[in-house]
């Protein structure tokens, strides 16, 4: 992705590029206020009603949420942990997968399609007549 970044900026002007980051920290900021706004306003309109709390205003719905990420999460960094884990297990289930199954598979699809249906319900039959029995 670097990369990436890298060619793209080389061929943008050092004034796009400024005005690119300019408009980053902008959008950046609104969607920080828009985002205290939205805890203040859900915090005053169902907490007065609900619990009987204290309206707060747009600096303490800001506090309230950087105490929630304190407290809940700390950013991607828990992220980062648990797409290791989840790669570390997929890689496992892969190296089962071509170390079982690879070669059968396609053996097993050959198998299903021409005598599997008709083995299946050979297996119903048999079952259905031995609880009758």
């Amino acid at each position: 992705m670097i990369k990436h970044l890298k060619k793209r900026f080389e061929t943008d002007s050092v004034g796009v590029i400024i005005g690119k980051v300019i408009l980053g920290i902008i959008a950046i900021a609104c969607f920080a206020v828009l985002f205290g706004f939205v805890i203040m306003w859900l915090w005053n309109y169902l907490m007065p009603t609900i619990f009987e709390l204290p309206k707060i205003d747009y600096w303490q719905a800001v506090g309230l949420f950087v105490l929630a990420r304190i407290l809940f999460g700390s950013g991607g960094k828990g992220h980062k942990h648990k797409h290791h884990k989840y790669r570390k297990k997929n890689r496992f289930s892969k190296e089962i997968y071509k170390n079982c199954c690879s070669g059968d598979w396609k053996d097993y699809e050959d198998f299903w399609e021409t005598e599997g249906k008709e083995a299946y319900e050979n297996y119903k039959n048999r079952k259905s007549t031995n609880e009758e029995n």
